[in-house]
C-alpha cells in the first residue's frame, strides 16, 4: 500500500521493531566509549596513534559515541505520541519513575560497589570526598558523573520531558526554531547546567518534529546509499581531522564542534537506515528478545566494566596487548550477556526492584520481560 507521495507504507510492527533494534545497537555501541582500556590517562595519550588506539578511537567515535543521538531522537519520537494525553502533572510522575528514579538508583549503587571496591583497596576508582560530591555524583546536578559517566544522559533527557508538554505543542516553525537554537548553543560550546549537552534536546526535538512530519518509515525505507553516502564522508572528515587536520592547525573548537554534530546527525540516519532493514531480517528475534533488558545495561554497564574489566583484563592485557583487540571487540556481547543473566535474576528475585532498577521496562505480568 503506497500514500499520495509514492511511499509504500510499512507494517506498524516494523516502525516499533526497528526502534527495538535500534536502541540495541546504539547501547551496544556505547559499551565501546566506556571499554576498559587497563591504562591510565596519561598512558592511554601515548597509545592512542598506534593501530590498537585508533581500532579503539573508531568503535568510540564513529560508532558509539555518535549512537547516543539517535536514542534521543527516538525518545523525542515517542513522546510526540503521549505527551498531550495526560496532563502535566501524570505525565511528569510518569517519567520521573522511569528516567530519573533509575538514574539515581543506578548511581547510588555505583557510590556504593565502585567506591565501596576503591575504599576497600580492590581497585583505583573515584570515592566520595565531599558531601556536595556525592550529592552531584547522584543527581548530575552540575557535571556528569564521574563514575557512571553515562547516566547525565537520563539527567538531560528529564529536562526535555519536563519542557515536552510545551514544546509539543508549538506549530511546526516554533519548534524548528527551539531545535536551531539547541543547535547554536551545543556548537557555542557555552557551558550552562540547564542541560549538560545541548546535543541531547536538539536531537530530541528532531525527533517530535519526525514524528510530527510523519518521517521516520520515509527515512527508514528510502534507499541505503542516501544515509550511507553522507555517513562515509563526515566519517572520512572525522579521522583526516583527527590525524592531519588538528596538526596542521585546523583546531578551531567551533569548526570541530560543529564537524562533530553533522557527524552524528548522520549517524543518527544511518544507523536508523539499518535498524529498519534488520528488523525484517534473521537477526531480529534475537535482538527483539535482549530489547528489554538494554535499558538496564546502559545503567550499569560501568559499573560491570569498573569492576569486571580489570579482572578480565588480567587473561587479555591492557591496551596494547596482543590479546587486547579481541577483548575490546566482546566487550558489549559480555556486558550483554552479563545484563540479561542480572535481569532474570532479579525478576526471580526481587520484581520489584526489577521494575524500579529498569524504568519499568521489565515485569513479570506475563511471565517475561517486555517493552516499556
Amino acid at each position: 500500500m503506497k500514500d499520495r507521495s509514492g511511499v509504500r507504507r510499512r507494517p506498524a510492527a516494523q516502525l516499533s521493531d526497528s526502534i527495538a533494534v535500534a536502541r540495541v545497537m546504539c547501547i551496544l555501541g556505547i559499551v565501546y566509549v566506556h571499554a576498559w582500556t587497563g591504562l591510565p590517562g596519561p598512558d592511554l595519550a601515548l597509545v592512542n596513534g598506534t593501530p590498537q588506539g585508533m581500532l579503539r578511537w573508531g568503535l568510540m567515535e564513529l560508532l558509539g559515541r555518535s549512537a547516543v543521538p539517535l536514542l534521543s531522537v527516538i525518545s523525542g519520537w515517542l513522546v510526540m505520541g503521549s505527551v498531550t494525553r495526560r496532563s502535566y502533572g501524570a505525565f511528569v510522575a510518569g517519567k520521573a519513575r522511569t528516567v530519573l528514579a533509575p538514574m539515581v538508583l543506578w548511581n547510588a549503587l555505583a557510590i556504593l560497589i565502585v567506591s565501596g571496591a576503591a575504599y576497600a583497596g580492590l581497585l583505583q576508582a573515584p570515592k566520595p570526598d565531599t558531601l556536595w560530591w556525592t550529592i552531584d555524583e547522584l543527581f548530575c546536578l552540575a557535571r556528569p558523573n564521574d563514575i557512571n559517566v553515562q547516566m547525565s544522559f537520563l539527567r538531560d533527557l528529564f529536562i526535555c520531558m519536563l519542557a515536552a508538554p510545551a514544546l509539543a505543542r508549538l506549530p511546526g516553525w516554533a519548534m524548528g526554531l527551539a531545535a536551531l537554537a539547541a543547535l547554536v548553543w551545543a556548537i557555542s560550546g557555552v557551558a550552562f547546567p540547564l542541560v549538560l549537552r545541548p546535543t541531547i534536546p536538539f536531537f530530541f526535538i528532531v525527533g517530535m518534529l519526525a514524528r510530527r512530519h510523519d518521517l521516520a518509515e520515509r527515512l527508514g525505507s528510502a534507499p541505503i546509499l542516501l544515509t550511507l553516502v553522507p555517513y562515509l564522508v563526515l566519517a572520512t572528515a572525522k579521522v583526516w581531522f583527527e590525524t592531519v587536520g588538528i596538526d596542521a592547525g585546523l583546531d578551531h573548537p567551533v569548526l570541530l564542534r560543529t564537524l562533530d554534530v553533522l557527524m552524528r546527525f548522520t549517524t543518527a540516519l544511518f544507523f536508523w537506515a539499518v535498524a529498519w532493514r534488520v528488523a525484517v531480517s534473521r537477526a531480529a528475534p534475537a535482538l527483539l528478545k535482549v530489547e528489554p533488558y538494554v535499558f538496564l545495561m546502559f545503567c550499569w554497564h560501568l559499573i560491570m566494566i569498573w569492576v569486571a574489566g580489570p579482572a578480565i583484563g588480567k587473561l587479555s592485557g591492557p591496551l596494547g596487548s596482543p590479546l587486547y583487540p579481541a577483548f575490546l571487540l566482546v566487550q558489549p556481547l559480555l556486558v550483554l550477556a552479563a545484563t540479561v543473566l542480572l535481569g532474570k535474576t532479579l525478576l526471580a528475585l526481587s520484581p520489584t526492584a526489577a521494575l524500579w532498577l529498569s524504568g519499568g521496562r521489565l515485569s513479570v505480568e506475563t511471565g517475561r520481560p517486555r517493552t516499556a
